[in-house]
């Protein structure tokens, strides 16, 4: 096992359970431009990415659009608004044991940072809504707003590196259920990428990644860390 210090967990599909109302708003705002794009596409391409930079990908792989700069730009606009309508009606909980096995990863005495996709309205929203705070439940919250390279770079890890006084990569755990958050793990040096299938992506889909481990959730870390 490897001596891991830190933990450096995604959040929606990987420990937050939202149902995908993220990339199904993305989907909603780029079809609303006259597309017909399956959540499949959204996820296949959008995955674990800032969300303009999402919708971006998105229109480049599946669509022969020639204006995407602009496309983007409106959809994106209207990105927050739709994502704050429906967030008013989610449900938002944890996957099951995830909750527990961060508390156990802490109880270690190994940092636990989410990092995320979203800005940080969104990723705060999400926090207040599960209950969980900085401090008490988790040890930092890292977003796209913090850095200035979103996924695949690997600044947010970094920057959760930074906040924990983490110094050597190797002794870092990166989780998530997107290939990007595989790619952002083994940039930034990980001792471990792992990841997990309670989100957007299927084992096959995370293979193409190479992690070291594929787990059926956040939950079941204890058995590598």
């Amino acid at each position: 096992m490897k001596n891991i210090k830190l933990a450096v967990l995604d959040m929606a599909g990987t420990t937050v359970d939202e149902n995908n109302v993220v990339y199904k708003t993305v989907q909603k705002v780029i079809n609303d431009k006259g597309f017909n794009l399956s959540l499949a596409e959204i996820l296949a391409h959008g995955a674990g990415k800032e969300k303009h930079q999402a919708i971006i990908d998105v229109l480049r792989e599946c669509t022969d659009a020639t204006d995407i700069t602009t496309i983007a730009a409106s959809a994106f606009e209207n990105f927050k608004p739709e994502l704050e309508h429906a967030y008013e009606q989610l449900d938002v909980k944890s996957f099951d044991g995830v909750q527990a096995a961060i508390t156990s990863l802490r109880k270690r005495g190994i940092y636990v940072v989410l990092n995320t996709g979203y800005n940080t309205q969104t990723a705060t929203s999400l926090l207040g809504k599960l209950g969980w705070e900085i401090g008490k439940d988790i040890d930092g919250l890292i977003t796209s707003d913090d850095v200035t390279n979103g996924r695949p770079a690997p600044d947010m890890i970094f920057k959760a590196m930074e906040l924990c006084q983490v110094t050597d990569p190797k002794t870092v755990l990166k989780a998530g259920d997107s290939t990007i958050d595989i790619e952002e793990g083994k940039r930034a040096g990980c001792g471990l990428t792992v990841g997990v299938l309670t989100g957007a992506q299927t084992a096959k889909q995370l293979e193409k990644a190479q992690p070291d481990h594929i787990l059926s959730s956040v939950a079941e870390l204890g058995k590598i860390c």
